[in-house]
C-alpha cells in the first residue's frame, strides 16, 4: 500500500469521524521516516484547502511511554490554526475523535531555530513566553491501538488545543519542578511536573528544534510549540468542565459540550 493510500485512509477515519483500524500493518514496525511522510501528506491537503499552520506538539515525552512503545525519541504533529479555541470558549464534543485531556507548557517564539546542535540556551534566547496549555488528543485510530507509526502518521493524535492568557519569561519559572494539576467536573485526575517531560520541557523542545533543522524546516518566529503532557491524559466525555493549574502559568478552564 502506497503512502497516498494509508494518508486517505486517516483522511476518510477523520471526515466520517469512523475510526479505521491500525495502520502499522502496512509499515515496518519503525518506519518512522514513511509515517512523517503520511503525515505530510493530509497536513499538505489541509493546508492547500486554506489551512494556516502555527506551531507545532511534540509527542511521547514520557520516557515510560517510549519504553512502552519500544522507541527512544518523541515525536512531533503540526498545529493547524482551526485546532486552537480561546478561553471563554467550550468544545463541542461532536468535533471530537476519542478525545482525551493532558496538560502542557507552549513556547511562544520570537526567533527562528536555524542551525545544528541546537542548545537549551538557544531555545531560552528564542522563546518570547511560554505560558499553560491544554491539548486535547484524539485518534482516527480504533480505541486507541497504537504503536509509533500509527500516531505519527496521525499527526501526532492531534486534535485541539487552548493556551492560558498568562505569559512569563521561561527564565523565571522552575520548568523542572513546577507542578501542574488537571482537574475534570472539580476531581482531581492528573497531576505531575516538568520532570515528566523528558527531565525538563526544555529537553523536549531542544529535540523537537534539532529533528526540525535536520529535515530541513527549522521552526520559525511565532510558532506555537506544545512541549509535552506534564502528566498522565485522560479521557473527555460530553458535558466535562476542564481545569488545569500550572504553577507559575495560572489556570485554564473550558467546557466540553454536546
Amino acid at each position: 500500500m502506497t503512502h497516498q493510500e494509508i494518508a486517505a485512509i486517516l483522511l476518510q477515519a477523520e471526515i466520517t469521524q469512523k475510526a479505521c483500524a491500525p495502520i502499522r500493518s502496512h509499515l515496518k514496525e519503525l518506519d518512522l521516516e514513511s509515517a512523517y511522510k503520511i503525515q505530510k501528506i493530509n497536513v499538505d491537503q489541509k493546508i492547500a484547502k486554506g489551512g494556516i499552520e502555527i506551531g507545532k506538539k511534540i509527542g511521547l515525552t514520557s520516557f515510560k511511554v517510549q519504553e512502552q512503545l519500544g522507541v527512544d525519541q518523541p515525536d512531533f504533529g503540526v498545529l493547524l490554526q482551526h485546532m486552537q479555541f480561546q478561553q471563554g470558549e467550550n468544545l463541542a464534543f461532536a468535533e471530537l475523535m476519542q478525545p482525551k485531556a493532558e496538560a502542557e507548557i507552549a513556547f511562544i517564539l520570537k526567533e527562528d531555530l536555524k542551525g545544528k546542535n541546537i542548545t537549551t540556551e538557544d531555545v531560552i534566547l528564542a522563546t518570547d513566553y511560554i505560558t499553560s496549555a491544554i491539548e486535547i488528543v484524539g485518534s482516527r485510530i480504533k480505541d486507541w491501538n497504537i504503536k509509533i507509526t500509527d500516531t505519527i502518521a496521525d499527526n501526532a493524535s492531534s486534535s485541539h488545543f487552548i493556551l492560558g492568557t498568562k505569559k512569563a519569561n521561561v527564565q523565571e519559572i522552575d520548568l523542572e519542578n513546577n507542578k501542574m494539576q488537571l482537574f475534570v467536573n472539580d476531581q482531581l485526575v492528573s497531576e505531575g511536573d516538568g520532570t515528566s517531560c523528558m527531565g525538563n520541557p526544555l529537553n523536549s523542545v531542544v529535540w523537537l528544534a534539532n529533528k526540525m533543522n535536520d529535515l530541513g524546516n527549522p521552526l520559525k518566529k511565532g510558532e506555537i510549540i506544545l512541549s509535552g503532557a506534564l502528566g498522565p491524559m485522560v479521557n473527555l466525555n460530553p458535558s466535562d468542565k476542564v481545569k488545569a493549574s500550572i504553577e507559575g502559568l495560572g489556570d485554564i478552564d473550558f467546557l466540553v459540550h454536546f
